[in-house]
């Protein structure tokens, strides 16, 4: 029992969490701080936190206080199993009086001596971001007012951990999106290129790319696509996606096929992945181009004597779930000197509270037969202004130049 005025437990983990000077600590030096503050405070021999991976089925020793080997083991438990796993599962503290291998999954714990152990979740904006747990070698019954001071730092260290990672998310999203578009676009005589991609304001970085590359005997392989999500799960998809579909296109000479081999591909690897794409091969020689939409919105064509319209194309499935390996069809459209075509991702046409069919229409009035700079200028200010796009906005421009007499 505490002394006359001596502060409570609760008081004592409420100031250990509140501390102002936590603010300037990085996560590991936060880790470090709290796990000492709190071993001293509940009178633990270990404390531990054990994070949530990538996949969100396994808890990996991040930190450590008193247990150092599970950090430089990188002890793994699996959610549901053991100790830790249950505590993640049901989201909810447990306390154990008996430790070894029917109660835990982590031998190391046993091994140490450890006599009870106690666990809370970490929790931060509904997702579990991983476990805190103490252990001690006496017998012992955590109170309750010990498993709320143990709750307080878990709940602080949460909030901790997710900020963490949603910027470092998004900064890696952002390094992998600009390291995957293209640093330049491709230079063939007689036809001109011009591109643009912006982040959604709202999504932040997400999993829509172009990319533009020349392929054998003097094809041009032209790609627009939107991976389903955002952050840096879309983005590495995207990249995966992208590498993928420039392998196939050295392969095929279709896009049909190309597309239809990439579904395969996403749909055995890239589990729950959904993604549109809109491939073409542009022939520089003949003037033609051959095009394939797996779920994709069709490109706008523009020539001297038509107005801009939608190329007429037959819009195949999504990539992704096995919703079209095979039946998939190009379309072949010829391309007359000064023809422009125009790729774009829903970014750059989908409104809340608007219908699809209205930017639909609104861009293809934004879109002339000039040059495809002030073609990307023009689309650009028509449909995005001076208001953020919600979502990401990918843009590809490409036109054969006119001949001059």
């Amino acid at each position: 029992m505490a002394e006359p005025g001596t502060p409570s437990i609760r008081m004592r983990a409420l100031d250990a969490v509140t501390d102002g000077t936590l603010k300037e600590l990085d996560l590991d030096k936060l880790l470090h701080v709290l796990l000492e503050r709190f071993r001293d405070l509940l009178a633990v021999d270990t404390i531990t936190v054990l994070l949530a991976d990538r996949s969100g089925t396994q808890l990996v020793a991040r930190a450590t206080s008193g247990l150092e080997e599970e950090v430089f083991q990188g002890v793994r438990v699996p959610i549901g199993k053991g100790f830790a796993g249950r505590v993640a599962q049901h989201r909810r503290p447990l306390q154990i009086e008996h430790v070894d291998e029917s109660t835990v999954v982590n031998p190391l714990l046993w091994e140490h001596g450890l006599q009870v152990l106690l666990g809370v979740p970490m929790i931060a904006e509904g997702e579990l971001t991983g476990v805190l747990h103490v252990g001690s070698t006496t017998t012992r019954v955590f109170t309750d007012e010990e498993v709320d001071a143990l709750q307080l730092a878990a709940d602080r260290l949460a909030v901790a951990v997710y900020v963490d990672r949603t910027r470092a998310e998004r900064s890696a999203a952002a390094l992998l999106q600009e390291s995957l578009l293209p640093g330049h676009l491709p230079a063939a005589e007689g036809w001109e290129l011009a591109a643009r991609y912006v982040p959604g304001a709202e999504s932040g970085v997400g999993g829509d790319w172009y990319d533009v590359f020349d392929l054998p005997d003097g094809r041009m392989g032209v790609v627009i696509g939107d991976v389903v999500g955002n952050g840096l799960r879309a983005a590495v998809v995207m990249g995966r996606l992208r590498s993928a579909l420039r392998a196939y296109a050295l392969e095929y000479t279709d896009p049909a096929v190309v597309l239809s081999k990439l579904d395969r591909k996403a749909s055995h690897f890239e589990h729950e992945t959904m993604a549109t794409v809109a491939y073409a091969t542009i022939d520089v020689a003949a003037h033609r181009m051959s095009l394939a939409l797996a779920g994709h919105l069709i490109p706008v064509l523009a020539t001297p004597d038509t107005e801009p319209d939608f190329v007429r194309a037959e819009v195949g499935p999504p990539i992704g779930f096995d919703l079209g390996n095979t039946g998939r069809r190009s379309v072949e459209v010829d391309l007359p000197p000064g023809a422009l075509v125009v790729l774009y991702t829903d970014g750059l046409v989908e409104r809340r509270g608007q219908d699809l069919d209205v930017g639909l229409e609104r861009l293809r009035g934004a879109v002339s037969c000039t040059d495809p700079e002030s073609v990307c200028i023009q689309v650009m200010a028509t449909m995005v202004g001076d208001q953020p796009a919600t979502d990401d906005v990918a843009l590809v421009a490409i036109r054969r130049t006119a001949i001059v007499a």
